[in-house]
């Protein structure tokens, strides 16, 4: 599958654990993008670990290798937006996914991720590897 696409946490987790078919997906992607949101996620892991050192060094050259998109105000609307969208359905999701799907829907951006919590946003470009 070719395209650009912005990652969940979980999806880079499984790029580190080798996972086959997201290695396999990652290689014929033409453009990954990453939240700053998942880059703190992923610190915030590291720093949690057994191995904080090592775990750093792994997401400092992963981010290297990818284009990090950072919020803005536009971003803010669009969370505004998708967030009482859920409120009005009744179905919440974490806060940091919120701004996940913010920056995709902003920039257009094909969503992967494994959490199905995803699926309760209308209109977002949702893909699992």
């Amino acid at each position: 599958m070719s395209g650009s696409f912005i990652l969940d946490t979980n999806i880079v987790i499984a790029l580190f654990g080798n996972d086959a078919s997201v290695v396999r997906e990652i290689e014929n992607a033409t453009d990954i993008l990453l939240p700053a949101i998942v880059a703190g996620e992923l610190y915030y892991g590291a720093f949690n670990s057994a191995k904080p050192e090592q775990n750093r060094l792994k997401i400092d050259e992963f981010l290297k290798e990818v284009t990090v998109l950072n919020c803005d105000k536009e971003t803010g609307k669009f969370y505004g937006s998708i967030k009482k969208e859920l409120k009005d359905k009744g179905k919440p999701i974490p806060e940091n996914d919120i701004w996940i799907i913010a920056l995709a829907m902003q920039h257009k951006l094909k969503v992967v991720s494994r959490d199905i919590h995803f699926e309760n946003v209308d209109n977002l470009d949702l893909v699992k590897w």
